[in-house]
């Protein structure tokens, strides 16, 4: 993701968020959400860097009409070699073009290359659609969920995870002793 992108980053975020989640989380949350607010907060910790999320943009044209985040996974008892999903977005008028596989596809190349061996994701429970594109990309349910408190709402999130395939280690040429 580039600074030019962060604009498009949060149409795709927010108008995903109120297309996905309509019936799932309060109307009124999804109602408060605006670009520009997104893209204010985005900007921000674009300008902070750090360097450990990696965002990707997937653009028509010029316009970007898909987002992922990867990055550390947030858990408290994971290990370092666990990386996390943090988002990942496709524009609700190009939903079904192959834009979301896309984004998986380099997710999961970059996951591998950043040495994750294990990704996991959160996911609202009653999304159905996601949660099947999750599970034809390989994720499984894990057995942890939890509840998500929106406007007086609790609204339960379910985990995902997927062990990632590692390269095989270089063997070693050296002659066996006898």
């Amino acid at each position: 993701m580039r600074e030019e992108d962060i604009h498009g980053v949060s149409t795709v975020r927010v108008k995903g968020w109120q297309a996905a989640y309509a019936g799932m989380v309060p109307q009124d949350h999804l109602d408060a959400l605006t670009v520009t607010e997104d893209a204010r907060r985005r900007r921000d910790m674009f300008e902070r860097g750090g360097g450990t999320v990696l965002n990707l943009v997937a653009e028509e044209n010029g316009t970007v009409v898909g987002w992922a985040a990867l990055g550390p996974s947030r858990e408290d008892d994971r290990r370092p070699q666990d990386g996390e999903l943090l988002a990942l977005y496709a524009a609700p008028d190009r939903l079904g073009t192959g834009i979301g596989k896309a984004l998986m596809r380099q997710t999961l190349v970059a996951a591998q290359e950043r040495s994750f061996h294990r990704l996991i994701l959160w996911v609202l429970a009653a999304n159905t659609r996601a949660r099947r594109f999750y599970e034809h990309a390989g994720f499984q349910p894990d057995g942890a969920s939890t509840d998500w408190p929106v406007n007086g709402v609790v609204v339960p999130e379910v985990r995902y995870g997927k062990d990632l395939a590692q390269p095989n280690p270089t063997l070693s040429r050296r002659p066996i002793a006898d």
